[in-house]
């Protein structure tokens, strides 16, 4: 192992608020991509987030579930309200399998296209892109204190890499690995990095995924945080494990201790 030490960060609820953009993004992808007979895209629903799309994200892993959430939420049959976006959620995987499925869709064309539709901004108007994301200003703080002490920060997101690193070079943000969904799954990036560097912690806010890290041989060791500024569900901030640490913004650099 190198002595070098190492900091992992998820993207997305970690270092930036995407929240519009998930929404703008995969409403263009449904609107100019997706080509679904069930849908009409009113321009008024690119002015705001609404409401069930912010509290159904926080099940999301992938960004392609994204394209279905927004299909089903601006559907012109049944769509998904406030009235009926409980059943939707009690069995989130099993909808999103159901919709592909109905649909004759497959995980990864989705994903294609929400990238195409995050491509077709950038060349439209890049700066109009970028600042659809809200940095966490305490986060891009503690990075600059992790870099103060020479100790090389990694981002492992979900999100495409080549999206993530425009967005970070906007931010004046240069880590040292930016690890995109290309690369495979969190724990098997993880399981690569601890091989080669010291880790000393872990920022996510997919408490699932810091689960998934205690409970692998090969990643138990490595401090993992929970962003409580995140997107998370509810019951998340509850009945944590001594493993994992739940972290508030306020106090960001005084409990992760370096």
């Amino acid at each position: 192992m190198s002595s070098q030490k190492i900091f992992l960060l998820d993207f997305d609820g970690v270092i930036v608020d995407g929240m519009h953009e998930y929404w703008h993004s995969s409403l263009l992808a449904c609107e100019k991509y997706l080509n679904s007979p069930y849908i009409s895209v009113d321009q008024k629903l690119y002015k705001k987030v609404p409401n069930t799309f912010k509290e159904i994200r926080p099940w999301v892993k992938y960004g392609w579930e994204m394209v279905i959430i927004v299909h089903e939420i601006i559907k012109t049959e049944n769509p998904i309200k406030t009235h009926n976006k409980g059943d939707f959620i009690n069995n989130y995987h099993q909808n999103c399998q159901r919709v592909l499925k109905d649909n004759s869709w497959i995980a990864e064309d989705l994903q294609k296209i929400l990238d195409k539709s995050r491509k077709y901004q950038i060349d439209k108007n890049f700066k109009t892109w970028v600042n659809l994301h809200n940095p966490f200003f305490e986060v891009l703080n503690f990075m600059e204190e992790l870099r103060k002490k020479e100790i090389k920060t990694v981002i492992i997101t979900t999100k495409g890499k080549i999206f993530a690193e425009k967005i970070l070079k906007e931010l004046n943000i240069f880590p040292e690995f930016i690890f995109g969904y290309e690369s495979g799954t969190k724990i098997k990036i993880a399981e690569k990095l601890t091989k080669a560097y010291e880790i000393l912690g872990f920022i996510e806010d997919r408490k699932k995924t810091l689960i998934n890290i205690k409970q692998n041989r090969e990643t138990s060791h490595i401090p993992c945080f929970l962003a409580d500024w995140g997107y998370l569900k509810k019951s998340d901030r509850y009945n944590l494990s001594n493993e994992i640490k739940l972290l508030k913004l306020s106090n960001l650099k005084e409990s992760v201790a370096i």
